[in-house]
Protein backbone atom coordinates (compact mmCIF):
# COMPACT_ATOMS: atom_id res chain seq x y z
CA UNK A 1 0.00 0.00 0.00
CA UNK A 2 1.35 3.34 -0.91
CA UNK A 3 1.61 5.96 1.73
CA UNK A 4 0.39 9.64 1.31
CA UNK A 5 3.59 10.93 -0.27
CA UNK A 6 3.80 8.13 -2.57
CA UNK A 7 0.14 8.49 -3.63
CA UNK A 8 1.00 12.15 -4.43
CA UNK A 9 4.59 11.54 -6.49
CA UNK A 10 2.36 8.66 -8.68
CA UNK A 11 -0.18 11.11 -9.08
CA UNK A 12 2.00 13.81 -10.28
CA UNK A 13 3.14 11.68 -13.16
CA UNK A 14 -0.69 10.36 -13.97
CA UNK A 15 -1.23 13.70 -14.45
CA UNK A 16 1.66 15.17 -15.90
CA UNK A 17 1.26 11.98 -18.66
CA UNK A 18 -2.49 12.98 -18.37
CA UNK A 19 -1.87 15.76 -21.14
CA UNK A 20 -1.83 14.99 -24.66
CA UNK A 21 0.60 17.91 -25.74
CA UNK A 22 3.12 16.44 -22.62
CA UNK A 23 2.81 12.71 -23.40
CA UNK A 24 3.59 13.99 -27.52
CA UNK A 25 6.56 15.27 -25.98
CA UNK A 26 7.45 12.17 -23.93
CA UNK A 27 6.84 10.35 -27.41
CA UNK A 28 9.00 12.80 -29.34
CA UNK A 29 12.25 12.65 -26.76
CA UNK A 30 11.52 8.39 -26.77
CA UNK A 31 12.14 8.31 -30.15
CA UNK A 32 15.50 10.06 -30.61
CA UNK A 33 18.54 9.04 -29.27
CA UNK A 34 19.97 11.84 -27.94
CA UNK A 35 17.86 14.97 -25.66
CA UNK A 36 16.51 17.55 -27.88
CA UNK A 37 16.63 21.63 -27.63
CA UNK A 38 13.16 22.70 -26.40
CA UNK A 39 12.81 24.97 -29.88
CA UNK A 40 13.50 21.91 -31.81
CA UNK A 41 10.27 19.91 -30.12
CA UNK A 42 7.97 22.95 -30.29
CA UNK A 43 8.82 23.52 -33.88
CA UNK A 44 8.33 19.54 -34.53
CA UNK A 45 5.03 19.93 -32.80
CA UNK A 46 4.40 23.65 -34.52
CA UNK A 47 3.70 25.37 -31.42
CA UNK A 48 5.27 28.11 -29.67
CA UNK A 49 8.22 27.92 -27.66
CA UNK A 50 6.63 29.29 -24.51
CA UNK A 51 3.53 26.46 -24.36
CA UNK A 52 6.00 23.88 -24.84
CA UNK A 53 8.13 25.20 -22.44
CA UNK A 54 5.48 25.34 -19.84
CA UNK A 55 4.73 21.62 -20.57
CA UNK A 56 8.36 20.93 -19.80
CA UNK A 57 8.09 22.47 -16.67
CA UNK A 58 5.51 19.97 -15.40
CA UNK A 59 7.37 17.00 -17.11
CA UNK A 60 10.37 18.33 -15.04
CA UNK A 61 8.65 18.32 -11.81
CA UNK A 62 6.61 14.96 -11.87
CA UNK A 63 10.54 13.70 -12.81
CA UNK A 64 9.71 12.21 -16.34
CA UNK A 65 12.80 14.55 -17.61
CA UNK A 66 15.32 16.15 -16.96
CA UNK A 67 16.55 19.44 -18.54
CA UNK A 68 20.37 21.01 -18.52
CA UNK A 69 21.74 23.77 -20.78
CA UNK A 70 23.45 24.17 -23.42
CA UNK A 71 24.91 27.56 -24.26
CA UNK A 72 21.72 29.34 -24.04
CA UNK A 73 19.53 26.78 -25.19
CA UNK A 74 17.69 24.19 -22.77
CA UNK A 75 17.74 20.29 -23.82
CA UNK A 76 15.87 17.98 -22.61
CA UNK A 77 16.07 13.97 -21.97
CA UNK A 78 14.47 11.32 -20.55
CA UNK A 79 15.37 9.98 -17.56
CA UNK A 80 13.56 6.67 -18.02
CA UNK A 81 12.89 5.93 -20.96
CA UNK A 82 12.17 1.93 -20.60
CA UNK A 83 10.22 2.64 -17.78
CA UNK A 84 7.91 5.16 -19.21
CA UNK A 85 7.72 3.26 -22.50
CA UNK A 86 6.93 0.35 -20.58
CA UNK A 87 3.66 2.38 -19.28
CA UNK A 88 2.55 3.49 -22.40
CA UNK A 89 2.63 -0.12 -23.41
CA UNK A 90 0.66 -1.03 -20.46
CA UNK A 91 -2.10 1.57 -20.89
CA UNK A 92 -2.36 0.24 -24.68
CA UNK A 93 -2.85 -3.11 -23.43
CA UNK A 94 -5.72 -1.54 -20.67
CA UNK A 95 -7.38 0.04 -23.76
Amino acid sequence: MLNEQQLCKVSAVFSALGSPTRLKIVELVSETERPLHIKAIAQAMKKDYATIYRHIGVLEKSRLIGVYEVGRSRVIYLKNVNAIKKCVQIVQEIL
